[in-house]
């Protein structure tokens, strides 16, 4: 039974948030940012959703480098990170804090190689089509950088940003086996590293035939 609660953190997880979350084979987790550039714009908050519905929110001080709960968290290789568009937020933990986040999931790519029907691949888009459900994404270009004066508005909208994650991975899951393409959706889930490390030197188009 979903419980739905909503707690906010200063700079960590609690312990026991933390224990709870370790008990999970799935975790939903999201990163609102300054911008989209790791290196100039820093972590702001970061949601993390499990199975029950049980939404907390990180806030991230301005300079800070470690968030040790969080690490083990990220880091753990039993539990499933669920992401959408892994390959920034993945970015962000590794800039911020040298965390190595695995194993990944990725909603975006995995609608990318599942949902061929459409170019729709928003979590706006997603969401609505896999659970029926509209998000309300106007706080989605705001400033998240006075994290100690979040409105009512802004932290909603991060919730709902983890709240379905997990469920859209099982009917993606669903949809991949079926049309025989989950293989190579985890192999590309694998080499999300990959990329996040390349984003973090600057390096663009590398697997493109440039001139």
């Amino acid at each position: 039974m979903s419980s739905n609660q909503f707690q906010v953190f200063e700079q960590d997880l609690s312990s026991d948030i933390l224990n709870q979350y370790l008990q999970s084979d799935s975790l939903a987790i999201d990163t609102e940012t300054m911008g989209l550039i790791p290196q100039r714009d820093r972590l702001c908050l970061v949601q993390i959703c499990d199975r029950k519905g049980d939404v907390s929110a990180i806030r991230i001080a301005k300079g800070q480098t470690k968030a040790p709960n969080l690490q083990k968290l990220l880091e753990s290789p039993s539990i499933i990170k669920i992401f959408h568009y892994a390959r920034f937020d993945v970015a962000q933990f590794k800039h911020t804090f040298d965390i190595d986040t695995q194993p990944i999931f990725c909603t975006k790519v995995a609608s990318k190689i599942a949902r061929t029907y459409t170019n729709r691949h928003g979590l706006k888009s997603l969401v609505q089509e896999l659970e029926g459900i509209e998000l309300d994404k106007r706080a989605q270009s705001s400033d998240w950088g006075n994290v100690n004066s979040l409105s009512a508005e802004q932290l909603s909208y991060a919730a709902n940003d983890v709240r379905y994650l997990i469920s859209m991975k099982d009917k993606l899951i669903t949809m991949l086996k079926r049309e025989e393409r989950w293989d190579i959706a985890q192999r590309c889930f694998e080499t999300i590293p990959l990329f996040v490390d390349l984003d973090l030197m600057y390096y663009v188009n590398v697997f493109e035939h440039l001139s």
